[in-house]
Formats: structure tokens, sequence, C-alpha cells
């Protein structure tokens, strides 16, 4: 993947606080290469690190990134070919059984997701999915709450990169479980709205195998000259296709093994 930046300097920051709005105040901006048709995924990295730099420089603390469009039907639901990776802060994180605020979202979806803890540093290029899980200290169960700042929901990978990936908010629960207890192709995941299942999936749809999608990820923070820290909280993708709620909505993620998650969405 070429992280090519053509973008001046002006015009990267002009981006970031256009998607800096519309993420701050729920608004839906058009998609960035509309104005910038010749954005390259390397663009849409530089806005994002100049987003996570005035996150972190208003008082958000990084704990950890995600992996996205990391299987198939996201790939195809959203007509990209390779993933994305975006950061996560201590602000998007909400707990067990919360009741999540759709008023500063724009159109909230859900997805069911693995999580690793990582006990060890790790780094690109040629990170592998055995490093991944050598270096994993548990997994746990997690909803990912994305929320495209785009109209319709409709954009490109230049796009959805500068916008960090949809990252909106993230709920992790169930039960914590070492990886090597597992078989992390096969979980079997049922998501639940308001009592109905609405998507189900097996983990082999990140990939094949989530520690897949780490892998991946490592090797794109590579290429933007980082590596994935100790203690990172990572997502790996999600296994269903994303699902639209609303307030009023309450949400079960089942995963086998790994127990459930849940939450509920209010105005």
């Amino acid at each position: 993947m070429s992280m090519e930046i053509t973008l001046s300097r002006e015009d990267i920051v002009r981006l970031c606080e256009r998607v800096e709005g519309a993420q701050t105040r729920a608004y839906a901006i058009p998609k960035l290469t509309d104005e910038y048709p010749g954005m390259t995924i390397g663009d849409g990295y530089a806005v994002q690190l100049e987003l996570r730099r005035r996150f972190l420089a208003r008082g958000h603390k990084q704990v950890g990134w995600k992996a996205g469009l990391t299987s198939k039907a996201k790939m195809k639901q959203m007509g990209v070919d390779v993933p994305s990776i975006g950061f996560l802060t201590d602000r998007m994180a909400r707990p067990e059984n919360a009741a999540i605020s759709t008023t500063d979202l724009v159109h909230p979806r859900v997805e069911c997701e693995v999580a690793f803890v990582m006990k060890d540093e790790l780094k690109g290029p040629g990170c592998t999915a055995g490093a991944v899980l050598a270096a994993t200290d548990y997994v746990l169960p997690a909803v990912e709450i994305i929320d495209s700042r785009f109209s319709g929901f409709k954009f490109d990978l230049p796009s959805v990169v500068a916008d960090n990936g949809s990252s909106a908010r993230f709920v992790g629960g169930g039960r914590a479980r070492y990886a090597k207890d597992l078989d992390l192709r096969t979980l079997g995941v049922v998501l639940e709205k308001n009592g109905e299942i609405v998507a189900m999936g097996a983990s082999a749809a990140v990939l094949g195998h989530p520690a897949e999608a780490i892998a991946m990820l490592v090797n794109i923070l590579a290429e933007l000259g980082e590596s994935l820290p100790a203690g990172s909280f990572v997502m790996s993708g999600g296994i269903t296709e994303a699902i639209a709620v609303k307030p009023g909505d309450s949400v079960i993620a089942r995963f086998q093994e790994l127990g459930s998650v849940s939450m509920r969405f209010v105005e």
C-alpha cells in the first residue's frame, strides 16, 4: 500500500478541521475526495494522524487501535479492497451495559469484534498472525459503534481513513480468555437487536483469522513509522455487517466461548 502524501500541509489541516468538526458536532459531510479527487491513502492517514495529534493535545489518552473493513462482507458493503486502521481513545470507551447517547452521533451502527490486549510491543514490517498471538495477553468480546461522518454512509478508502475509520464508541465485556485456549477461526457470533437476531457470523470472516487483521494493522503502523505498544487494546474488525441503531434500541452480542456484550441506545 502506497503511503505517498500528495496534499499540502494546509490542505491536511483544513481536511482535519472538516472531519473534526463533523465528529465533535455530529453532522454529515460530503466525502473528502469530492473536492480532492486525487487524494491518496497516505493523504488519508496524514489527516488521521493530525486528528489524533489534536485529540491527544486536548487530553484524550490513546488506548489502542482498530482494524476496519477487514471482512469480505464489509469491503463489499463499502466498495473498498484493502482494510484500514484507526486509533482508539479513552473517551470512545463505554462500559458494559451502558446507555449510549446517540445525540452526538450522525448515523451509528454496531458490529461484533474480537478485541486483543497486548502484553508485548509489536513492530512491522513482516508481522505475522503467529507473532500477534505470541504477543497477546488475552482476548475479549467487543462491540464497536461506528459512525461514518459522510453523507449517506458513502465513502472511499482515503476518506474513511481520514475519518479515523468511522471510529465512534466501543464496549468490551464478556469473559477475557487466553487466545491459546480458543480456536479464534471458528468462534460463532450472534448479534441481537431488541430480542431479534439481526446478524450472525464466525470469526474467520476477519481475514480468515482475527490475528491476521492485527498483523496487518501492525504492518500498516510500520509504514506510518509507528509500532503497537504493549498494553494496547486492539479491535480486529467486524465479524458481522454493521447494523444501524437508534434511540430505544438494545443490543446484545453473544460470542461462543467469550460471553456476551450488551448496551442500549438513548437520545
